[in-house]
């Protein structure tokens, strides 16, 4: 049996760590174009139905120094970029204050092409299962510590069954250890799999029904500032974070499901 050699990734993190002029001006780009191809096929060849975008708008054009964190479901490999296309036009095309996203390196960089691709669309490689002290992690908090925003999908792979899945500790470290507490957004989609599904043939569908739903940010001071009153352990703080975040997705999961089903009733 003939064993793929995993590409060679150790160059990326450097290359993103020092953005130049011109990469900044090809991302730009990149994250415009694929905003805007992501939101006419959501918007015009689908029936989408997109709830509390003015608050999540909010949070958006927040000030320049507070770093946010958005949080999702993960059930298509077209949940990032699709889920940018329920954003209105105007935060489109301010690609500087665009997400940067945790990607799986196995997935968006394994050949030269993608991996200069999903830079341009500031994703960040990062290795499933090398835990919360990898390079990654540490860029994530770099990024959020700057006022960034950051998208991660905490499940950690692509949820095909749906089922429960524990959300990674990671999310609850970055916050942890940034420097400055991230606003802190949960999203959920439902409907994103009809319109690339999870098994072949892998193409994109239309005419399919999706909703968006954006939650309010979610209350994590007290619980910070508690944990550093206590002198918390790292491992006991990011799995209280992350644990409090977990709370809240599946809360509004659960009330995505209902809107989702209404509209597909």
């Amino acid at each position: 049996m003939v064993v793929k050699k995993e590409y060679n990734i150790d160059w990326v993190l450097p290359k993103l760590r020092n953005r130049q002029v011109l990469w900044n001006v090809a991302s730009c780009i990149t994250l415009a174009a694929v905003g805007i191809f992501s939101k006419i096929f959501i918007k015009w060849f689908n029936k989408a139905k997109v709830y509390n975008l003015v608050s999540f708008d909010k949070a958006i054009n927040r000030p320049e120094h507070v770093p946010l964190i958005t949080v999702s479901n993960h059930d298509s490999c077209f949940d990032d970029p699709g889920i940018w296309g329920a954003l209105s036009w105007k935060n489109l095309f301010m690609s500087n204050k665009m997400r940067w996203a945790l990607a799986a390196n196995d997935i968006c960089f394994t050949n030269s092409f993608c991996a200069h691709f999903f830079m341009l669309g500031r994703c960040v490689p990062t290795i499933r299962g090398a835990g919360v002290y990898q390079e990654a992690v540490k860029f994530g908090i770099e990024l959020l510590s700057k006022g960034k925003w950051l998208h991660v999908f905490p499940e950690g792979r692509v949820n095909m069954s749906k089922d429960y899945i524990r959300l990674k500790w990671g999310v609850g470290q970055m916050i942890y250890k940034s420097s400055i507490l991230p606003i802190v957004v949960p999203i959920c989609h439902e409907g994103m799999e009809t319109i690339l599904p999870n098994e072949p043939p892998y193409y994109l569908r239309t005419g399919r029904k999706v909703t968006f739903n954006f939650g309010e940010p979610i209350e994590l001071k007290e619980l910070v500032t508690k944990l550093r009153e206590t002198n918390a352990t790292e491992e006991e703080a990011r799995k209280a974070i992350t644990d409090k975040i977990e709370e809240e997705l599946l809360k509004l999961k659960r009330d995505t499901i209902l809107l989702h089903n209404k509209l597909s009733s």
